[in-house]
């Protein structure tokens, strides 16, 4: 259905949205699993390689780009805004309930017990004496908040909940930190699949603002009912669910309490409640600490427009009328230069810029994206695959991250340019499954799946042991670079495959050779790369 109608897009734009919003470049200082550095930069988004570019921004006319005449018989790019939470339900700006101050909103709904102890003074004095710090994240996270909160009311969970991204990630969506925690809520890989975060080629579901929120929530309330105490949620929401009762049951051997304080926890997770209740003490009373808060009134930031079609991500931030930064600010998941509409079906805009998006979109008249998915057929070099879809070697390497060195493996998707043989729009099992796996370039390889032993041991470790580097383990295996791994955890690496010596005429023995490959023979696994 296209949108034609002004007055109408207009009404469907004064939907309530599904969330506020905010792209938060700080990160909680404490350092640990969730911390990433102070005004880390975000990621700088993926562009087009210049000499592709050039190709794809040339003026097509109608008459020779059949591509462009498919796209319009294929339906409409856009839909009508909506609201995820309440799609039958307006906002009306003018409404009393729309002028109050989120703060306080943020302030009626407190219900985990206050934490009163000298760490959370600690940490009341270092937000004070960072005026600077708390503003830019009060008023990153501003965007997100309102969102967040109407998902904590319509659960009925505790409004304290909605600043913990404070304490994670300072509400920077793209935050990534050093074990590879990423988000806003800072979800492991693992974790982040098990709550349904789709972590593939083309996107990464624990950067969506929307999903995450959705997932981190879920978790909560689980760990809640777990422990039956949200001090302890919180302890294993920071340290892992395991880890928290095992200190609960040697509490219980040591005849102590089983309560968060009482505890023996590692130093980030013993700070972290006292974390919370400080930015808690600083939102219910900022004069008291000589802190000021932004404004912050009680309606959406942005709309979640859905989205038919593929779009470049330059494209859909131009006909927004959005700085890139601004627009990837609020749409964090995407790992590539295309929003695939099969994996991606909307995008978060702030209210004004959705009307202009809605009425640009369905006006363009050119390619909305000049890329699409590709997958191998078989095992290929970089320059073979290269030729194959129409593009330059260090063009390919650059837009799909491929290391000198490296084949790109059968089944992988890559990300090429959209031509006369590649127009329909990518599907939905490429657009959720894609993945790509390289190896090293050589004789050949062969893949072995290992299992860790009862000691444990690391990525750089195996690593070594078979002659690759520790960053080929951990994207093989979805780990971190210097993982410590658990006993009885499988890893597979892929190891060159050496041509077989020549026999001299004195060599006469029938023991086969003993190197480390040839040692680590075993039934192949499934890599879960991205």
């Amino acid at each position: 259905m296209r949108l034609a109608a002004a007055p109408r897009l207009r009404r469907a734009l004064l939907m309530p949205v599904v969330l506020a919003l905010a792209a938060c470049a700080s990160v909680d200082p404490a350092p640990g699993a969730g911390s990433t550095p102070p005004d880390a930069a975000a990621p700088a988004v993926d562009r087009l390689p210049t000499a592709a570019l050039a190709a794809a921004s040339a003026p097509v006319a109608a008459a020779s780009a059949p591509e462009v005449e498919l796209q319009e018989d294929a339906g409409p790019a856009i839909e009508a805004p909506i609201d995820e939470l309440r799609p039958d339900v307006r906002i009306d700006l003018d409404d009393r309930a729309a002028r109050v101050d989120l703060w306080r909103r943020v302030r009626v709904g407190h219900a985990i017990p206050d934490l009163d102890n000298e760490r959370v003074r600690k940490w009341e004095r270092y937000y004070a004496e960072r005026p600077d710090y708390v503003q830019r994240m009060t008023e990153r996270g501003g965007r997100y908040l309102f969102h967040i909160m109407e998902e904590i009311d319509r659960r009925d969970l505790p409004s304290e909940l909605a600043l913990l991204p404070f304490i994670e990630s300072a509400f920077n969506p793209e935050a990534m930190s050093r074990t590879r925690a990423s988000g806003m809520w800072q979800f492991m890989p693992a974790t982040g699949r098990h709550y349904d975060l789709t972590q593939n080629v083309f996107r990464d579901d624990r950067r969506d603002v929307l999903a995450s929120t959705r997932a981190a929530l879920d978790y909560l309330t689980r760990l809640h009912d777990m422990f039956g105490d949200w001090h302890l949620a919180l302890a294993a929401y920071n340290w892992g669910e395991g880890n928290v009762q095992r200190a609960l049951r040697a509490n219980k051997r040591a005849r102590k309490p089983g309560t968060y304080e009482s505890l023996r926890m590692p130093g980030e997770t013993r700070d972290y409640v006292p974390k919370l209740q400080a930015v808690k003490n600083i939102v219910a009373d900022p004069e008291r600490f000589g802190l000021e808060l932004p404004k912050l009134e009680n309606h959406p930031y942005f709309l979640s427009v859905p989205i038919a079609r593929d779009i470049d991500v330059d494209l859909a931030a131009r006909l927004a009328d959005l700085p890139i930064d601004e627009f990837k600010a609020l749409n964090p998941q995407m790992n590539k230069p295309v929003i695939l509409a099969a994996g991606t079906p909307q995008v978060l805009l702030p209210y004004d810029n959705a009307n202009a998006f809605v009425k640009a979109i369905d006006q363009h008249k050119g390619r909305l994206a000049h890329w699409t998915a590709w997958v191998a057929p078989k095992t290929m070099k970089t320059s073979q695959v290269a030729q194959e879809v129409g593009m330059s070697e260090a063009d390919l390497r650059e837009v799909n991250g491929i290391p000198p060195g490296m084949v790109v493996r059968a089944g992988s998707t890559l990300v090429v340019p959209r031509d006369g043989r590649r127009q329909d729009d990518v599907s939905g099992s490429v657009a959720e499954n894609a993945k790509i796996v390289f190896v090293r370039e050589g004789a050949g390889v062969r893949r072995v799946s290992l299992r860790v032993g009862k000691k444990g041991d690391t990525v750089p470790a195996i690593a070594r042991r078979h002659g690759v580097s520790a960053a080929q383990v951990a994207q093989w295996n979805d780990l971190a670079p210097t993982a410590r791994l658990r006993p009885g955890t499988t890893v597979v690496v892929y190891v060159p495959t050496k041509p077989a010596a020549k026999k001299s005429p004195r060599a006469v023995s029938s023991k086969s050779g003993g190197s480390a490959a040839g040692k680590s023979r075993s039934s192949a696994s499934r890599v879960s790369n991205r």
